[in-house]
């Protein structure tokens, strides 16, 4: 059975998002790591960007979610919505 509407990313671009995501928290990590400043200076930033990468995989898996929704709630009325103008237009 096909499923149609489903749009599925390529291998290239998977492992370009996850090699990026992984070199950003790497600059970032060394960064930190190298940053002339005291070690509690250091464990905020850390903490910071923790933080940061957190909320914002929450955020997209969250958005991600509430499209996904938006888009069955709208497959079901437009099916209700046939039914209706279906039976209407049989009566006619």
């Amino acid at each position: 059975m096909e499923e149609y509407g489903i749009q599925k990313d390529s291998a290239a671009w998977l492992f370009f998002v996850k090699i990026t995501f992984l070199s950003a928290l790497t600059a970032m990590a060394c960064g930190i790591f190298f940053m002339p400043c005291e070690l509690w200076v250091k464990g905020y930033m850390t903490m910071g960007t923790l933080f940061t990468v957190g909320s914002s995989i929450t955020l997209s898996k969250t958005l991600r979610d509430e499209h996904e929704a938006n888009k069955i709630v709208n497959k079901i009325s437009d099916v209700k919505t046939e039914k209706i103008l279906k039976e209407y237009t049989s009566d006619l």
